[in-house]
């Protein structure tokens, strides 16, 4: 997810930005890693909902976090922005919880 956001940065300084965006939002799957590593700025706030809101009900999105849904909102930082993303997530998603030993560390993979 950082590398998506800075990208998404350095494309708004060079004006690729609204392509960036229309390209994500056509992208049958999205898949984001480790969400919730960092909590949001603003500008990357931003661009997560409107990537969200360009993609709800039309593609597939994966989102994998070692944080519980509960703790969003922090990592989002902005309520009322974090109401809107969460709502087009959450409620319209299959979450799958994992509860185990990390693989990494059961078959000491670096």
């Amino acid at each position: 997810m950082q590398k998506l956001f800075s990208s998404l940065k350095l494309k708004k300084a060079d004006g690729s930005y609204a392509a960036e965006i229309k390209k994500i939002a056509k992208a049958e799957l999205l898949i984001l890693d480790d969400f919730g590593l960092e909590t949001l700025d603003g500008a990357s706030r931003l661009s997560l909902l409107e990537i969200f809101e360009d993609r709800h009900g039309l593609a597939s999105t994966i989102i994998t976090s070692q944080l519980p849904v509960s703790s969003w909102y922090e990592v989002i930082g902005d309520p009322t922005i974090a109401d809107a993303i969460c709502d087009r997530i959450i409620n319209s998603s299959y979450r799958i919880e994992l509860k185990s030993e990390s693989i990494r560390i059961k078959y000491k993979i670096d």
